[in-house]
């Protein structure tokens, strides 16, 4: 009998930061392009200048989402006025909007060309290039960014994300302090900050982020779930289900956190309720892979071996490279008098799961 069952191990715990960045990097472009314009007002204009006229009209366009009419309106103040950097750099965040990554970075491009100490349009073009999967690029331009305007707390802050993306942890930590001093309300920049820590291992100072992220905004929800993952860590698993709990509460299909909330349950040996978290975090997301292992672990412990077996098995559906289900599927199989177990414990074993190459071996004996 095999007792070693696998829920996702700590060290695989969900990290809802990475999926959080490319969120806030849609939603930037949605709020904050506008601020960072400089709008020519078409009042104190000479007569005859129509190339500002239409510049001023698609801001306008643009601050009302009406992205197609921008489009136009710079087209045609570009083409009045061929040197117009600010409309080059407005109009590539409109085609942003429109999903048109490659067209936004010409845009940045002749903007830059045209006036060099553009600082926006270095961020903005940094923005695109990590859009389409150009990060190295994306951090010269971040870099490029500071070099212009220390003061701009998002390219810290974003730069701070690639570091952290590139497991740069003590780099990342540095960019999000200089973040958070230049915006001391920056929500976003303590949370992942938060997760530097938390990589670092620096689990009080963590904790005191995260919470001050949700000081500043109490509808974040990922930073409930980021809480409770620290303390899941820690070992503190009510505090872990409260704050699970809370991030369930404002965001209802919020599946990572049904899963963790899962996970700290089945620490707790309650599996009949990590089941029930397990499936609601399956009943969001039905190709979840990590939530299928999760309730086939938890399905193990309460002796319902055909049901952990079928999860496991669904697991793997979703994710053939899941050594870890393998290795369930493998052990709930052994419980059956499967023989193919041992076939399921040499898959783990070549996916690098060590106690698949242990199973398997004692299959030969």
């Amino acid at each position: 009998m095999f007792e070693s069952f696998k829920v996702m191990k700590r060290g695989q715990l969900e990290n809802s930061f990475r999926y959080f960045l490319l969120v806030v990097l849609i939603f930037w472009f949605a709020v904050t392009v506008y601020s960072q314009v400089d709008t020519v007002r078409a009042s104190n204009l000479e007569p005859g200048q129509d190339a500002e006229k239409f510049y001023n009209s698609g801001i306008s366009d643009y601050s009302a989402k009406n992205y197609q009419a921008a489009l136009n309106d710079f087209n045609q103040a570009i083409g009045l006025k061929a040197d117009f950097d600010l409309a080059y750099l407005n109009r590539g965040n409109t085609k942003m909007e429109l999903k048109d990554s490659k067209g936004a970075i010409s845009d940045f491009d002749k903007a830059i060309l045209i006036n060099a100490n553009n600082d926006n349009a270095y961020f903005s073009r940094a923005q695109a290039k990590y859009s389409i999967g150009d990060k190295q690029g994306a951090g010269m331009d971040y870099a490029k960014t500071i070099e212009l305007n220390g003061n701009n707390a998002q390219a810290y802050y974003y730069n701070a994300g690639l570091k952290f993306e590139n497991s740069d942890y003590k780099g990342a930590l540095s960019d999000y302090d200089k973040a958070i001093m230049l915006k001391p309300d920056y929500a976003y920049a303590y949370n992942d900050r938060g997760s530097a820590k938390r990589e670092l291992e620096d689990y009080p100072g963590a904790i005191l982020d995260y919470t001050k992220a949700i000081t500043l905004n109490s509808e974040m929800a990922f930073a409930y779930n980021n809480l409770g993952s620290i303390y899941r860590k820690t070992g503190e698993y009510k505090k872990a289900i409260d704050f699970y709990t809370k991030a369930i509460g404002i965001k209802k299909n919020y599946y990572l956190a049904y899963n963790n909330r899962g996970s700290a349950k089945y620490d707790m040996k309650d599996y009949r309720s990590a089941v029930e978290d397990f499936s609601a975090a399956i009943n969001i997301k039905s190709d979840y892979s990590f939530a299928y292992n999760n309730r086939s672990a938890a399905k193990y412990k309460l002796k319902d071996y055909k049901g952990a077996t079928e999860d496991a098995s669904m697991a793997i559906k979703y994710n053939d490279k899941y050594g870890y289900a393998y290795l369930n599927r493998g052990i709930a199989k052994e419980m059956m008098r499967d023989e193919s177990a041992c076939k399921d414990w040499e898959m783990a074993g070549k996916l690098g799961v060590e106690q698949g190459k242990n199973y398997a071996a004692s299959c030969d004996k």
